[in-house]
């Protein structure tokens, strides 16, 4: 992609709204294409997801039952998180503890679906999510499973980012470094999908929400197509609003 394309998107809305809105299933990219989105806009970047695997290791640390859904609430609204907004930087901290490296451990990616479908906890961090939207003068890549309809339903770009399961599935065992069987990655992709998607729709594209299979295209070729999206929404709106 071009150098002029991609200022075409911040010259047309300089101090002005733009979030970018990303969903998609496990293994799909979402996360490291949104983040190479947000510091080529230079925007703020929110990783929703990793919220959710906080609220999941802070209910383990405490002894929590995950299938108590009004203790899961109650915990969820106690959170001490601090989470990066920044593509440049990554850290989650739960009450000043580091667990940036801590949640993405199997036994946290076991245990989020439990949290991630407590219908009382997911309304608690949808709040904090649109909350950090807001404190961001809504300039921001925001990434998850319910982005597109629930939390910034209004956001000037919505996509759907998405794959095969075959190339999923691969992305997610490279990402992990060969450290798991086939059969804890199918837990991770697709039967954590299948749990999450009891509460929120991730696999087909809601009205107004532009789809991008990447399951044909290298990390470079993904970032450079939603770019492109991007792009074209962007000036379509500035075309109308002309």
């Amino acid at each position: 992609m071009t150098q002029e394309l991609i200022e075409s998107v911040d010259i047309l809305r300089p101090g002005k709204s733009l979030v970018v809105a990303i969903d998609g299933p496990s293994g799909s990219g979402k996360s490291s294409v949104s983040k190479e989105v947000a510091r080529r806009l230079k925007l703020a970047y929110l990783d929703t997801g990793a919220m959710y695997r906080a609220l999941t290791w802070f209910c383990l640390d405490s002894g929590t039952d995950l299938d108590d859904g009004a203790a899961v609430e109650t915990a969820a609204e106690n959170l001490p998180l601090e989470i990066s907004t920044s593509p440049l930087e990554e850290y989650v901290r739960v009450g000043g503890t580091d667990v940036t490296l801590a949640i993405r451990e199997p036994s946290i990616s076991a245990a989020v679906s439990a949290v991630a479908t407590t219908l009382g906890a997911r309304t608690e961090l949808i709040r904090r999510q649109r909350e950090l939207i807001e404190k961001h003068h809504r300039r921001m890549v925001v990434e998850g499973r319910d982005i597109t309809t629930v939390v910034a339903p209004h956001a000037e770009v919505r996509m759907l980012l998405t794959a095969s399961e075959e190339a999923r599935l691969r992305r997610r065992g490279i990402q992990l470094g060969g450290s798991q069987n086939a059969e804890q990655l199918a837990a991770q992709v697709t039967q954590r999908d299948a749990k999450d998607s009891t509460v929120v729709n991730f696999t087909r594209a809601a009205d107004g929400v532009v789809t991008l299979d990447s399951s044909e295209l290298d990390f470079a070729e993904t970032v450079d197509a939603a770019l492109s999206i991007v792009n074209g929404i962007v000036n379509h709106q500035a075309l109308n609003r002309d």
